[in-house]
C-alpha cells in the first residue's frame, strides 16, 4: 500500500504567490477606479442638464449643481417647449430621419458585408479598404459638394435628403464591423443551406440573426450621432416643417436673451430615445465589443 504525501509550498513560493495576488487586486482596483472616474466625468453633464430642466430660472443661476427642491422645482421649461415650440413635430422629424437612415445603413451595409465576406472576386480587398477609408474621413469635409448634390436632386428641406446623407456617413462603419463578424460564421452552415436548395438571399437572411451583436453595435454607434447631429439639419433642412430636435432646440436661443429652461427641457426630452435604445441594446453592444476585441 502506497501513501501519498503532499509537500507544502516553500516560504519563498508563498511570498511570490502573495505578491502576485496583491498586485492583481491592486490592478483590478486601479482599473475600476479609472472607469468610475471616467463614468462620473461622462455622466456629469447629462445629470446636470436633467436636474436643471426641473428647476426655475433663478435656481439654475443661483446654484446649478443643487438638486431640485420643493422651492426650486418648476416645469416652466417643459411648458414652454410644448406651447411656444413645435417639439412634437421636431421629435417626429428626428424619428423619421433616424429610423430611415438606420434601416438603410443596416440593410445596405449587411448586403455589402455579406458580399465581401462570402465571395472572392478581383478587387475584394481593395473595395473593403475603400469602405474602411470612409471611417477615417469626416463626411463634413464634403458639405459643399453634398449641398450641391441635394439641391440638384431637389431634396433640400426634405427628410429623404437627410436620410441619404446619414446613410452614406454610416455605411463605412457598418460594412467594416459586419464583414468581420460575417467571416466568423461557419462556412459549413452556409454550404449546407445551399445543398438544401436555399438561394443566396435566403442564406443572407439566415446569417443576419447570427451577427446580432454586430448589428446592435452598428445601431448604437450610428443612431446616437444621427439623432444628436445639428450640422446637416441646419444646412440641408432648416425649414420649420422638417426641423429635427437638436435644431428645434436652437429656437430658444436668442441673440440677447436665452430661455435656458426651455433649452434644458428640450435637451432632456431629446435624451429619452437614446437612453431607451442603449437600455434595449446594451447587452448586444457589450457582446459585440467583447467579441470584436477577442477576434
Amino acid at each position: 500500500m502506497t501513501t501519498i504525501t503532499y509537500s507544502t509550498p516553500e516560504p519563498a513560493q508563498q511570498s511570490i504567490w502573495h505578491r502576485y495576488r496583491v498586485g492583481s487586486r491592486l490592478q483590478s482596483v486601479g482599473a475600476h477606479a479609472i472607469l468610475l472616474i471616467y463614468l462620473m466625468i461622462a455622466i456629469f453633464p447629462v445629470v446636470l442638464v436633467i436636474m436643471n430642466s426641473f428647476k426655475s430660472r433663478q435656481a439654475i443661476f443661483r446654484n446649478p449643481y443643487a438638486l431640485p427642491t420643493p422651492e426650486t422645482f418648476s416645469l416652466a421649461g417643459f411648458e414652454t417647449v410644448f406651447s411656444r415650440g413645435n417639439f412634437p413635430l421636431y421629435f417626429v422629424n428626428s424619428l423619421i430621419v433616424t429610423l430611415g437612415a438606420m434601416f438603410l445603413i443596416i440593410l445596405c451595409g449587411a448586403m455589402v458585408a455579406f458580399a465581401l465576406s462570402e465571395y472572392s472576386f478581383r478587387g475584394n480587398t481593395l473595395l473593403g479598404l475603400y469602405f474602411a477609408l470612409g471611417i477615417m474621413i469626416p463626411i463634413r469635409l464634403g458639405t459643399v459638394s453634398l449641398l450641391r448634390i441635394i439641391v440638384s436632386l431637389g431634396l433640400i428641406n426634405t427628410h429623404l435628403g437627410l436620410i441619404l446623407v446619414y446613410t452614406a456617413s454610416g455605411l463605412p462603419l457598418a460594412v467594416f464591423v459586419l464583414s468581420n463578424f460575417m467571416k466568423q460564421v461557419p462556412r459549413d452552415l452556409k454550404d449546407a443551406a445551399r445543398v438544401d436548395g436555399a438561394s443566396e438571399y435566403r442564406i443572407f437572411w439566415m446569417v443576419l440573426p447570427l451577427v446580432r451583436p454586430a448589428l446592435g453595435t452598428v445601431m448604437v454607434f450610428n443612431m446616437i450621432p444621427i439623432w444628436n447631429d445639428l450640422w446637416f439639419p441646419l444646412i440641408l433642412a432648416p425649414a420649420e416643417n422638417v426641423k429635427t430636435v437638436t435644431l428645434g432646440a436652437q429656437t430658444f436661443l436668442g441673440q440677447f436673451v436665452n430661455d435656458w429652461n426651455a433649452v434644458l427641457a428640450s435637451l432632456t426630452l431629446a435624451m429619452v430615445p437614446i437612453i431607451i435604445l442603449y437600455i434595449l441594446l446594451s447587452r448586444q453592444l457589450i457582446r459585440g465589443l467583447t467579441a470584436g476585441a477577442i477576434k
